[in-house]
């Protein structure tokens, strides 16, 4: 499992190249496994496969926003999941309050009760739009910069790397998910 640093020193058309991947890496993890062992969690803090994969159709959304937003704004500043912007005040926040949680989302929007070959679907949809995306970008567009609330700039190079790890951490989570394990 490679890290955002490590993704960074491969080439875009190796992350892409593993971005293309994830679905089917995924349908393969989940193809031995009926609908409750895809929705079973390990432990009740930790997510089941079913999660995982809406978890990831929901942050390709985002990840698209983003995206569209980098090449209509000049340097916007960006929400992520998990994190917390260094000055929450300019984002309208009060208390711990986080614009983008990820446990929040599996709650709300009931990944427990979602069906995981729906889920997988709306992913691969998703992830084939961010790669006919990203291939559409032209030289200079590869260069456009968001602002990251805790990593600074970041081009759509270092988003490719950002999302690779991504990819790496939650298969992994996955198949621990389906072994039993946190």
């Amino acid at each position: 499992m490679a890290s955002r640093e490590e993704y960074l020193q491969r080439t875009v058309a190796e992350r892409l190249d593993r971005l293309a991947r994830t679905p089917d890496e995924l349908a393969d993890a989940m193809r031995r496994h009926n609908d409750a062992e895809l929705s079973r969690r390990p432990a009740a803090k930790h997510w089941s496969a079913t999660d995982v994969v809406c978890h990831l159709r929901d942050i390709e959304e985002l990840c698209m926003m983003r995206f569209r937003t980098m090449l209509a704004m000049n340097e916007p500043k960006v929400l992520v999941a998990g994190a917390r912007p260094k000055n929450p005040e300019e984002w309208g926040l009060a208390g711990d309050e986080r614009p983008v949680d990820p446990d929040r989302w599996a709650d709300e929007r009931q990944y427990a009760r979602a069906d995981p070959h729906a889920a997988l679907r709306a992913f691969r949809a998703r992830r084939e739009d961010s790669l006919a995306f990203l291939g559409r970008l032209s030289p200079q567009q590869w260069r456009r910069v968001c602002l990251h609330p805790t990593l600074g700039r970041m081009t759509f190079e270092d988003w490719t790397a950002a999302m690779a790890s991504h990819d790496d951490n939650h298969l992994n989570q996955l198949g621990r998910a389906l072994a039993g394990r946190p």
